[in-house]
């Protein structure tokens, strides 16, 4: 489904148009300089120019779409041209954020026909956008001021672009941003930004081989890369290196592969292959100047055949070659934008997405408060928003991505900063229905930063899991996409209630007046009973009537069950068992059981197994260890 921008309906006013024989003006994006500057103009007397006043023969494409199509203009918004010439590259992403281009070329047949309106589709905050623009563009002495084509007939480029700022509020919001923001945004899928550095790629050859093989799988899939090299100073922003490669520069990645070395059908046998990497620099210009820079000594290793495939060219067009060793040698940031595939009928790994909405806002009232910092806040991290999620498999690859609402276009406001965002993940009771009170066992997190999102890929064991996304300061509010993505479904949902609410039942059926957080900790010694001399146990957690029974742990007499339950308790003077299992094809075997009181406060101790029944005097083998906490505060676990 798609959405119109600020209601603007293409077809309403495009019909309009031709029904006045007019061409469109978009009142809500003007040929002035509010739509250039939040500022002040910089560039001098700008006129706005239609297509047909710069070009005899416009079209959106000429010769097709292409990534050497864009080159930047006078403005630093390489990260957003970076992007352009990834999606370039991608015909079905292309035509998602150019749709039925078909209609909205020019119609030399027709010529009549032309309104002077376009429109572009972009993904925002979980919903595509379609945003309609008229085709004014701002030039300077007869030149297109910003983003343009080698072909000086081709419009697309500075189209998408006028779009795009449209979207953000004017053109100088581009100027520096982030290439993961217009990924998602051409594509809708999630940007996993690497450091290349802090991960140690560089010196170690195994690693760098896996993350080829990571680069090459999201790139054969239909993903959008790019990268860059960092700046760590505001004199190194552009700064031209030696190897021909720029710092704080935006490159897109265009193509990834093995290539074959050697000529002839010896080629085909041999098994030398190189792992090699291809980016075209926005410019248009400024190439790599290395190892397999485009006139080097070492493409003559190449068949002539192959490097047509690859599409090699002798010419300073932006674009080039090297190896996967000297990219990692010389980059330090990596973008991978996954197009995370939902549907049951790829032949592709099929991923169970959750989407869930949420806000960080003020309130007095602790219980209410919705913004409560990160974990350093410790009176109100667990204010927050929570989310529980299950992961149902004994190992599951979980993505999570948590994105803000964008403030950049509210830059003219002066309200255009990013919030610092991050989010823990905490492993809770399997039976947890309520929000968190105190914190569990945190198993992994994001990093806190200032961007638009932030991301993360963790292997989760089987359990129930909370999500807590946060600011990194209290009381700041904003609203906030979370994405989870799962092998298999995972009921992410929010935690909303704090705990059991009281009804016109309670009186009669009677309300709870102690919580007790079982911890089964871990089992040693136990009686092997399969062959081999091992178990398959389990451990089940009773209490009231309610149960909860952890996941199997295969060929073990010393399980490490790390399984919580939770209960609240209407009658305090039941105890609570826990009963292990050894799992059986036909009989599950009884191993051992502890009966306790849960009395308030808080026990941590090892305890002998005991039979049951009548022989619940007797000692079986092994011992459990167990953290038994009670509370009469009902939101106080």
């Amino acid at each position: 489904m798609v959405v119109p921008y600020e209601g603007q309906s293409y077809a309403a006013l495009k019909r309009r148009c031709r029904q006045n024989g007019s061409l469109f003006e978009d009142l809500l994006f003007p040929a002035s300089d509010q739509s250039l500057f939040y500022q002040r103009n910089r560039i001098g007397n700008v006129v706005w120019k239609r297509p047909q006043e710069l070009s005899s023969d416009p079209h959106l494409f000429v010769n097709g779409i292409s990534a050497h199509d864009l080159h930047q203009g006078q403005l630093g918004n390489c990260w957003f041209v970076a992007a352009c010439s990834s999606l370039a590259s991608r015909e079905a992403l292309w035509q998602k954020v150019i749709p039925d281009w078909k209609d909205q070329e020019w119609d030399k047949e027709n010529p009549d026909s032309y309104a002077g309106i376009f429109h572009f589709q972009f993904w925002r905050f979980g919903q595509w956008v379609d945003v309609v623009i008229d085709d004014r563009l701002p030039t300077v002495n007869g030149q297109l001021v910003y983003c343009h084509s080698n072909d000086n007939n081709e419009f697309w480029s500075a189209l998408v672009e006028k779009a795009y700022a449209k979207m953000y509020g004017c053109y100088e919001a581009l100027d520096g941003g982030n290439t993961a923001d217009a990924l998602v945004d051409f594509t809708g899928g999630i940007c996993e930004p690497m450091d290349l550095i802090e991960n140690g790629y560089k010196d170690d050859e195994e690693k760098r081989n896996e993350l080829f093989e990571r680069v090459l799988k999201v790139h054969s899939r239909g993903g959008l890369i790019s990268c860059s090299i960092r700046a760590v100073t505001a004199e190194d922003m552009e700064a031209k290196l030696s190897s021909g490669l720029v710092k704080g520069h935006a490159y897109a990645v265009t193509d990834i592969r093995r290539v074959r070395l050697g000529h002839g059908l010896l080629a085909y046998f041999k098994s030398d292959k190189l792992n090699m990497i291809r980016m075209r620099n926005p410019w248009g210009q400024r190439e790599w100047n290395g190892p397999w820079s485009d006139s080097s000594e070492e493409w003559k290793k190449v068949s002539k055949g192959e490097r047509e495939s690859m599409g090699v060219t002798v010419q300073d067009d932006g674009e080039f070659w090297m190896t996967f060793d000297d990219f990692v040698t010389n980059f330090t940031d990596l973008i991978l934008c996954r197009l995370i595939n939902t549907s049951y009928l790829s032949l592709h790994k099929t991923w169970e997405e959750a989407v869930l909405r949420g806000s960080w806002r003020r309130h007095d009232d602790p219980l209410r408060n919705r913004a409560g910092g990160c974990a350093n806040n410790k009176q109100t991290y667990l204010q927050n928003p929570q989310y529980v999620f299950d992961v149902k498999k004994p190992k599951d690859e979980i993505l999570i991505c948590l994105q803000q609402k964008d403030r950049r276009a509210t830059l003219k406001e002066g309200q255009g900063e990013n919030l610092a965002i991050g989010f823990n993940i905490e492993r809770v009771e399997l039976n947890r229905t309520y929000r968190m009170h105190a914190v569990q066992q945190k198993v992994g997190g994001s990093v806190y930063i200032n961007a638009r999102s932030v991301f993360l890929r963790i292997e989760l064991a089987e359990g129930r899991y909370v999500i807590i996304p946060t600011t990194f300061d209290p009381g700041l509010e904003g609203e906030f996409l979370l994405r989870v993505f799962a092998d298999v479904s995972t009921d992410c949902k929010e935690l909303t209630v704090d705990g059991p609410r009281k009804t016109c039942w309670s009186g009669m059926c009677g309300y709870p007046s102690l919580v007790t957080q079982v911890h089964v900790v871990q089992a040693d010694g136990l009686t092997g009973q399969d062959s081999g001399g091992v178990s398959d146990p389990y451990v089940i957690i009773r209490c009231e009537g309610e149960k909860v029974r952890s996941p199997v742990f295969e060929n073990t007499c010393s399980p490490n069950f790390n399984t919580k339950g939770l209960f609240y308790r209407k009658k305090a003077n039941r105890p609570v068992s826990i009963e292990i299992y050894n799992r059986n094809v036909l009989k599950d075997g009884f191993l051992g059981q502890v009966t306790l009181p849960a009395e308030e406060g808080k026990i941590q101790q090892t305890f002998h197994l005991k039979d049951k029944g009548d022989r619940n005097e007797n000692d079986l083998p092994g011992t459990i260890t167990l953290v038994l906490e009670t509370s009469s505060v009902l939101t106080s676990i």
